[in-house]
């Protein structure tokens, strides 16, 4: 039956995806109250290591995007997912609401299961770079350097919220050779020179 409900969700042409403010730390209780009144979700989790005040440690699973998760509804459901506990608004500009393209879903989905990706501060700096290959192929992003391999940190642009994908140097394209803001160097080449990008 629940199967049936998630079948004729995904095949109503009237429905389209949001992105959704809700109460920091409260994404999971606001993710089952939307499925509670059968409105699709997708709440994009990275597990992650803590370590307490105890000095223990343990791996928890926490919302990609802290304060937001995507539910798909119909513009005229939009009072029911505004009346659910903790949800402060849909995300949009001053003409209202704005849809999120089904296929930035779905390449989140994706990302998601190869286990790679990790909450980033909005970022505005470095090179602009786009992923050629993958779940994430077309994204435009900032590239960073962590450790010894590349980070390229991805947006959405509707909530200011940023995520970052480890790639390797061979997929991607950099898009310009000056910096948006500074300089940014990439020393990941196999010859270990510092290459200005």
């Amino acid at each position: 039956m629940r199967m049936q409900t998630v079948m004729e969700m995904n095949s109503d042409p009237h429905k389209q995806w949001y992105a959704l403010f809700t109460a920091s730390n409260n994404e999971k209780q606001v993710e089952r109250h939307l499925r509670g009144k059968d409105i699709e979700t997708f709440l994009p989790l990275c597990t992650v290591t803590r370590r307490w005040k105890n000095r223990t440690t343990a791996r928890v699973e926490l919302p990609l995007f802290a304060g937001y998760l995507f539910a798909r509804f119909a513009r005229s459901e939009s009072y029911r997912v505004l009346d659910v506990p903790m949800v402060y608004s849909i995300v949009g500009n001053k003409q209202g609401s704005i849809p999120l393209p089904d296929e930035d879903i779905r390449a989140l989905r994706e990302s998601l299961s190869f286990g790679q990706v990790e909450p980033h501060p909005f970022a505005n700096v470095g090179s602009r770079a786009r992923i050629r290959t993958g779940a994430l192929a077309g994204w435009v992003g900032i590239v960073s350097r962590v450790d010894a391999g590349l980070r390229v940190v991805l947006t959405v642009e509707s909530i200011m919220r940023s995520f970052a994908v480890y790639v390797k140097a061979e997929d991607i394209d950099i898009l310009g050779n000056e910096a948006i803001r500074g300089e940014v160097y990439a020393t990941d080449y196999p010859t270990g020179s510092r290459e200005q990008v």
